[in-house]
């Protein structure tokens, strides 16, 4: 058994008793009542429903995100034989599609409504799959536009969905993620790195007919500005969300958390392979990337899971301090990289970099749902991502070849945690 499979399984492991202790653990406890303490049986039964509902559309949507994960760069500079710095501008280009998109999907979405954004990221995300069949460098940056447009979509839409629908139920944000390993059967199987983009698009086309069939529409007050008699409204609604960021401190910072700490996640997307391959001897053999990036997203699910306990369920720690600790913790992994050479130390530093994405994501979900109104909530999120996209394609349009520039962006995106650590902790506070 090599490394990766024996760290594989030690993190699911993890992950396993976690979730059985948990289960047994805190079973029909204090913490768990009040979710269901004030409903009648039916109420319960519909927020169980519901609950469901959102998780399978939720799951398929992430999986087929997730499927592609592993082998994005790969595909592009080891099957293509692409430059690094045309792999740059691929990545370049998806992220300042969605910088560019995220300043309209919001308003879209409020506008003609959630459900519908759900359905065009789907119709998106699709066509970005099906570009990678075609081997043509304007094909590929097409793919990559739909990629850009895709992404806005399902950071905004599907969240703005979900709460305005149903905005008191608390959903657990922990996925297993068997899907890394999938991706990389199907590329053993196929010999080809485009088959996860297939079954990627397989299951939005799935996830397209569920969310069409089941889910019910939900606007923002955008919409009811447009249905209004009134003939003019007071201010675009783009414009009052941008006000509405700039004006309140505490969104403003939870921006900049999401460029800094999302910035550092996509750009350790990029780099991942790259730096673990750099401390590769000359004669080993490839670095199974289905297997590396399962390892990763078991290290998602089992920060999911430590967040899930010390926070949901112990109670040991706010939202906002445990956020001003995931940023401090992700700034010393990223640096890792830089003092060794070491492959299994690197690996495990950058599962610890995971395990604070696992962590982040419910903080900061739990935070915006509380800052931010309903009524313009996929707005500011789309709104918020275009800083994020802007830092991403910055520091990718200066990329170059070698360790040197990519050791350089490991440091600047630990400083910047540093300082969102410092930041977040005086401003965020519940």
């Amino acid at each position: 058994m090599g490394f990766y499979h024996s760290a594989f399984y030690a993190l699911i492991s993890c992950c396993a008793l976690m979730t059985y202790k948990q289960y047994y653990t805190f079973k029909g406890s204090a913490e768990e009542q009040p979710l269901t303490r004030n409903l009648d049986p039916t109420a319960t039964n519909q927020a169980n429903a519901f609950t469901r509902l959102f998780l399978v559309v939720y799951c398929l949507v992430m999986a087929s995100d997730w499927l592609q994960g592993p082998y994005v760069y790969s595909l592009y500079k080891d099957q293509f034989g692409l430059h690094e710095e045309l792999v740059a501008a691929l990545f370049t280009t998806g992220f300042l599609s969605a910088g560019v998109a995220g300043y309209f999907v919001g308003s879209f979405a409020d506008k003609y409504g959630r459900k519908t954004a759900c359905l065009l990221f789907c119709v998106a995300y699709s066509a970005a799959c099906f570009c990678t069949l075609v081997p043509n460098i304007y094909v590929l940056f097409l793919g990559r536009i739909f990629g850009g447009l895709g992404t806005s979509l399902l950071y905004s839409a599907f969240e703005g969905w979900m709460v305005t629908e149903y905005h008191q139920r608390r959903i657990d944000q922990h996925h297993g993620n068997p899907l890394r390993v999938v991706s990389e059967w199907l590329v053993e199987i196929t010999k080809t790195k485009r088959s996860p983009f297939i079954a990627s698009a397989t299951l939005l086309s799935i996830t397209f007919i569920v969310i069409s069939s089941t889910w019910n529409e939900n606007y923002g007050d955008s919409h009811q500005e447009k249905s209004s008699e009134s003939p003019q409204s007071p201010q675009p609604p783009a414009t009052n969300a941008l006000q509405t960021i700039l004006l309140n401190k505490r969104i403003l910072t939870l921006g900049l958390a999401s460029c800094f700490f999302e910035g550092s996640m996509y750009l350790f997307v990029f780099f991942w392979t790259p730096a673990l391959a750099a401390t590769q001897v000359p004669s080993s053999p490839p670095l199974p990337l289905g297997m590396i990036f399962a390892c990763f997203m078991a290290s998602v699910m089992l920060g999911s899971l430590i967040f899930n306990t010390i926070v949901s369920k112990l109670n040991l720690i706010s939202h906002s301090r445990l956020l001003t600790i995931i940023f401090a913790t992700a700034s010393s992994s990223l640096l890792i990289p830089i003092l060794t050479s070491s492959q299994p130390i690197t690996f495990w530093a950058f599962c610890v970099f995971e395990a604070c994405v696992g962590m982040y994501w419910p903080s900061l979900g739990y935070l915006k749902g509380r800052y931010i109104e309903d009524g313009m909530r996929a707005r500011v999120y789309g709104i918020l991502r275009v800083p994020l996209n802007v830092f991403v394609v910055v520091a990718l349009s200066l990329i170059k070849e070698g360790p040197e520039y990519r050791n350089t962006v490991f440091m600047a995106c630990s400083g910047m945690l540093v300082a969102i650590s410092g930041v977040s902790h005086y401003i965020v506070r519940e």
